[in-house]
């Protein structure tokens, strides 16, 4: 009975690439979108799961938003 499953499963998404493509990049767009979402905030708060966070905690003070204080000058000056 599983195989038949594991075989259902796999004729329906894996077989054919473009399925397979589809269901990825649906399920991580529909991920993404849950999880900025602010529909329940204490079970996922914004961007604490989104892969704009994960971005900026891999590129910590590589970005234009760390790099802009030391780069632009003052108009104190």
């Amino acid at each position: 009975m599983a195989s038949s499953a594991l075989q259902n499963v796999y004729n329906t998404i894996f077989r054919r690439n473009y399925v397979f493509l589809s269901v990825v990049f649906t399920s991580a767009f529909a991920m993404e979108m849950y999880a900025t979402s602010p529909v329940n905030p204490a079970l996922c708060p914004p961007r604490s799961n989104s892969s704009a966070a994960a971005f900026d905690n891999a590129s910590n003070s590589r970005q234009w938003k760390d790099l802009k204080q030391k780069y632009m000058e003052n108009d104190d000056e």
